[in-house]
């Protein structure tokens, strides 16, 4: 039996009520509003209060292998406990050691033991996790977490690619000398595209909102994520308690003393040509999801040197995800990633 069919089977079996206390995950492409996600689903209580992203399945797994064998257990706990994820999570180095010794095989089994342990001493019944590279792993957050909930929180493509460039997350290839923001919108696309293509798999343990729902219509929005998750996220708890972003908005662009509005800024946030080029690359994905064009030249799509960025762009993410995940130079790959931790 494959991994797609086992994971539909295993949740057609679980029991409606295990999903109340189910775990949850928030993923999207970066700066799509994870972080206020997660922070509001945090603040309606109940939850184990972790603010970081854990990168358990994209980088602590893939680093250590096959958690499975006791040596790269001790590697694992070794590099975690020198981190930032260790010092924030508050729990104990040798009991959460002797657990993650005598229970974990795999980074699932990782995740939930330090979850777990966070939830019980925070004397809690659930936790969360908003790790946004984890739309790429969902086969595998659903093969070693078979009750997690997923939900994918998207925005719209050119406000996030404006936000993601201002940061510099996304390089463009060498020989590109397009506008950067280009490459960004690129890369939204293909994680966007990758997470639902793969949340198709997983039937009803898997929903997507939109950024923009969440900001103009916050109440209704969580409404229907309480109902899938199961748990009342009231909205004026939520306001009342404004843990990280829900209170203090994690935003990439500086104040400049007018109202804080982070929905259509690309509406004067490109120069008229570079928007043009923006939606002829992920108009299609736009359009599919909802969001009006600016643009209706349609023909710009289909131009040569459009749709040969759109796919060398493509198979380049690709290829560094099959690297990284796959193969043993994947490993030198996660190592850098974890620098920053």
């Amino acid at each position: 039996m494959g991994t797609t069919e086992l994971t539909r089977n295993q949740s057609r079996a679980r029991p409606a009520s295990r999903r109340s206390k189910a775990p949850v995950f928030v993923i999207g492409c970066g700066r799509s509003g994870t972080t206020l996600l997660y922070h509001m689903i945090l603040s309606a209580g109940n939850f184990a209060v972790y603010r970081t992203e854990s990168n358990v399945i994209n980088l602590l797994e893939p680093r250590f292998g096959d958690l499975s064998r006791p040596t790269a257990k001790r590697k694992l706990l070794e590099a975690w406990y020198n981190s930032r994820l260790y010092t924030l999570s508050g729990l104990d180095r040798q009991e959460i050691g002797k657990k993650v010794m005598a229970d974990v095989k795999n980074g699932g089994d990782f995740l939930r033991a330090i979850m777990g342990e966070m939830a019980r001493q925070q004397g809690v019944e659930r936790w969360a996790e908003c790790t946004p590279e984890h739309i790429l792993h969902l086969h595998r957050i659903k093969e070693t977490i078979p009750d997690a909930l997923i939900i994918h929180i998207i925005r719209d493509g050119r406000d996030n690619a404006l936000s993601t460039d201002k940061q510099g997350y996304i390089h463009p290839l060498p020989w590109d000398k397009k506008p950067s923001v280009l490459s960004a919108g690129l890369y939204w696309e293909w994680m966007v595209n990758t997470g639902r293509r793969d949340g198709k798999d997983l039937g009803d343990d898997y929903t997507e909102v939109r950024f923009e729902d969440l900001v103009a219509k916050p109440q209704e929005t969580l409404a229907r994520l309480g109902q899938f998750i199961e748990h009342d996220l009231d909205y004026d708890r939520i306001q009342s308690i404004g843990i990280g972003s829900v209170s203090e908005p994690n935003t990439s662009f500086a104040s400049s003393g007018k109202e804080f509005s982070p929905v259509g800024r690309w509406k004067t946030g490109y120069p008229a040509e570079t928007l043009s080029t923006m939606e002829a690359l992920i108009g299609d994905t736009l359009e599919q999801l909802g969001y009006q064009l600016a643009s209706s030249n349609r023909e710009l799509r289909n131009r040569s040197d459009i749709t040969r960025m759109r796919s060398v762009y493509r198979r380049y993410f690709d290829t560094k995800l099959f690297l990284k995940a796959k193969t043993p130079l994947g490993r030198l790959m996660v190592t850098r990633d974890l620098s920053w931790i």
